[in-house]
């Protein structure tokens, strides 16, 4: 992996451990956490700041080295969590998300990020430990007789690592001095015992002076890793015998650490150097001792495990746990396909080329039958079934888990509730539902105003919910479910409901109907779907503007849904969002406008019938279907086709957010999967129209807008109805 590949896999790593770190936090506040959330959130702080200093990126490394800090002594039992903390550590969690932003626009960091960060250390440095009066310089030797010093005796705590150092006779001649990697030690902590051992040294006759011949057993109490601590050592490593022994107190901390790991079916060293029971340089050593051993005797090489608790590396317990963890591993592995990462744009080209079979296949059958071979068709029928499968294997690729979505909104809600002053609680299900993957990215924005809307507008101060019997604490729910062949969501909150006669006086005041108009519930509700419709009498910083839910309509209409609205006043409101599994492929009806080939979505389409003869009926703007009045739109006048009308006509209903209107089309042709093709710049706009396909035939079929379609049969119909009765008004 070069470079770039492994920054931009770290910028993406942070952005999922920046999400962990959110919802662990979220979870304490409200009280239910896990078990062992605290050292999650250690991890994923402690993972953050090394991979940044592996990039060099120090502002990362610095602010989070003091989060870490601080979460370490919460895992150890010395603070306990609570709001005040939650909070800092909320705020803590956004300045490194916004420094690891910098570090990826490789900008320098703004005045106002910076004092944000010193603001949040001091507020960190609160839950620390003052510092030493007089601590020692970092870095900085304090000579071979401090050091000395510093070892005099005293017993081994719980957090005292044990060193067996050995150097070689040479590394004195290469310039390398062992006392000075000694004097290093302190600064990780305190040297509080320390052994020099002259059995290696030769008589004085044969004595070198310029030989190494002594050895060093050290006691040190500090809280580094053992990484940390091999690290002092990093350039003798070549030319000396080290062993580092971890404190009796850390076999728990590593079991627990490598119960936690990924359940992978690593090897037993791996899993020891993963858990932090293991440097890399002692997986090696203890490899060689065993390849040296088995290549010495004809019994088995002894285990790797047995090699490992033999020479003190690491204790029996901990490498009984890693055994198991390898078990396990090995049995999740069995049971469980392999899955392999792959970029979406690879994704994409896979589905338009499925979209071009879908064409292809439609091509070969239409053949087929014009042939009228049976052995012909039979196959072709076969090979169309097999594209029918491959096409909804490949959309299911695409398919993945709204709660992507979904989970970035505890944090809002928990943010907008304190700032509004309210107690509110969300409840999230279905967040395992699936949905194409470039709806879910475009699905954000809208859930977003909605929840905000909900909370702002929807639910009632603590003291009014009081006042009404309600409770104290207001509930928005946010959920998904699969439903018909599409997708559901809702936004619903048990607040003060939508005030119907509010919003249709409102709405007269604007225009938007008639005073005199008879309109249902839903109707009036949808008013507030209406660019700059607002009856709020207060605006704040989250809404009132009339800015924002013709947004939400027109985003979701985008991709192909509808939005309906159900409230009840004194008990809340749900926003209902209905949207298809697909934008890539979907089920068609054809239909025929002179030699025009136009393509209705088939789960908009409610039922066919013939349009009644008649001149009365080629006047009308409305149609009576059973006593149902229907507006009526005639697509050979909306789309100027210049062919005569045939004697006979039919009528296909369709259906939208609980509105039905019919369009005269010259002939019914049947339904056909239908690519989706976008229609370019120059008709991006046409009306009635959203996009084209290719059909079985060749033919370039335009597919139908029926939202806009109903609408415009509906302004169609009310402009008609308004004019009849300003007419017999002035005749009367």
């Amino acid at each position: 992996m070069n470079l770039d590949a492994a920054r931009t896999t770290f910028f993406e790593e942070c952005q999922e451990l920046l999400g962990q770190m959110e919802q662990i936090l979220l979870a304490f506040e409200a009280g239910t956490q896990e078990e062992d959330a605290v050292n999650g959130l250690f991890r994923a702080a402690h993972t953050i700041k090394g991979s940044a200093g592996l990039f060099g990126f120090d502002d990362v490394v610095r602010f989070t080295h003091v989060v870490e800090s601080v979460l370490d002594r919460l895992r150890s039992g010395m603070i306990a969590i609570g709001g005040e903390l939650v909070g800092t550590l909320l705020a803590s969690r956004d300045h490194i998300g916004a420094l690891v932003a910098a570090a990826a626009s490789d900008e320098p960091l703004p005045p106002e990020t910076m004092g944000r960060g010193d603001e949040l250390i001091a507020q960190l440095e609160a839950y620390l430990p003052p510092p030493a009066e007089n601590p020692p310089a970092a870095g900085t030797p304090s000579g071979p007789e401090a050091a000395l010093a510093a070892s005099g005796g005293g017993p081994l705590g719980a957090d005292t690592w044990h060193l067996s150092l050995r150097f070689n006779t040479d590394v004195l001649r290469m310039g390398m001095d062992p006392l000075a990697f000694i004097r290093y030690l302190t600064t990780l902590g305190d040297i509080v015992h320390m052994d020099t051992l002259p059995d290696a040294l030769p008589s004085i006759e044969d004595c070198d002076p310029e030989a190494c011949h002594l050895g060093f057993e050290v006691d040190l109490r500090s809280a580094a890793s053992r990484q940390e601590i091999e690290s002092v050592f990093e350039f003798v490593q070549d030319d000396a015998q080290i062993r580092i022994l971890p404190p009796h107190a850390r076999a728990e901390e590593y079991i627990a650490l490598i119960q936690e790991l990924p359940e992978d079916s690593g090897r037993i060293g791996e899993i020891l150097v993963a858990g932090g029971a293991l440097t890399r340089r002692e997986l090696e050593d203890a490899l060689r001792e065993q390849a040296s051993a088995a290549g010495t005797t004809a019994l088995a090489a002894p285990r790797l495990g047995e090699i490992l608790m033999k020479t003190g590396a690491v204790s029996p317990p901990v490498v009984e746990a890693a055994l198991e963890k390898q078990k396990r591993g090995e049995e999740r592995r069995s049971a469980e396909a392999r899955s392999v990462k792959v970029p979406a744009d690879k994704l994409d080209r896979l589905i338009d080329l499925v979209g071009e079979l879908v064409i292809a296949g439609a091509s070969t059958q239409l053949l087929a039958q014009r042939a009228r071979q049976g052995e012909l068709l039979e196959s072709a029928s076969q090979a169309m079934r097999l594209v029918e499968e491959v096409r909804d294997a490949a959309l299911r690729l695409r398919m993945v888990q709204i709660g992507d979505v979904f989970g970035r909104f505890p944090r809002v809600v928990r943010d907008v509730s304190r700032e509004l002053g309210k107690d509110i609680e969300l409840k999230v299900s279905g967040a395992e539902t699936e949905l194409d993957k470039s709806m879910v990215e475009r699905l954000g924005d809208p859930l977003m105003h909605l929840l905000r809307n909900a909370m702002d507008h929807g639910l009632e101060t603590t003291e009014a919910r009081l006042a009404c019997g309600k409770p104290a604490r207001g509930t928005v729910s946010l959920g998904a479910r699969h439903e018909s062949g599409s997708i559901v969501i809702e936004v619903g909150d048990d607040g003060r409901g939508l005030d119907r006669e509010r919003i249709l006086k409102k709405a007269v005041e604007r225009g938007l109907v008639q005073e005199s108009q008879s309109l249902e519930d839903g109707e009036i509700y949808r008013l507030i779907l209406e660019p700059g419709f607002s009856t709020a009498e207060l605006v704040t910083n989250l809404s009132g503007r009339g800015v924002g839910m013709d947004v939400v309509k027109s985003s979701i209409e985008a991709l192909r849904g509808t939005v309906e609205i159900h409230s009840r006043p004194g008990e809340g409101t749900c926003m209902r969002l209905t949207l298809p599994l697909t934008l890539a492929i979907i089920d068609g009806f054809l239909v025929g406008v002179g030699g025009a080939r136009f393509v209705l979505p088939l789960d908009m389409v409610v039922e066919c019938i013939e349009l009644p003869d008649g001149g009365e009926a080629n006047d009308r703007d409305y149609l009576n279907l059973r006593g149902q009045v229907l507006p009526f739109l005639r697509l050979r006048e909306l789309f100027e086709v210049p062919q005569r009308a045939p004697r006979r006509q039919n009528v296909v209903v369709v259906q939208y957010g609980g509105r039905q209107a019919g369009l005269a089309v010259d002939g019914l042709m049947g339904e056909c999967q239908t690519v989706i093709k976008p229609l370019g710049v120059l008709f991006e706009r046409l009306r009635g129209i959203s996009g084209s396909t290719i059909l079985a035939s060749g033919e370039v079929g335009l597919i139908l807008d029926v939202p806009q379609l109903i609408q415009l049969a509906t302004d169609s119909e009310g402009r008609k109805t308004g004019n009849a009765a300003r007419q017999r008004a002035v005749q009367s």
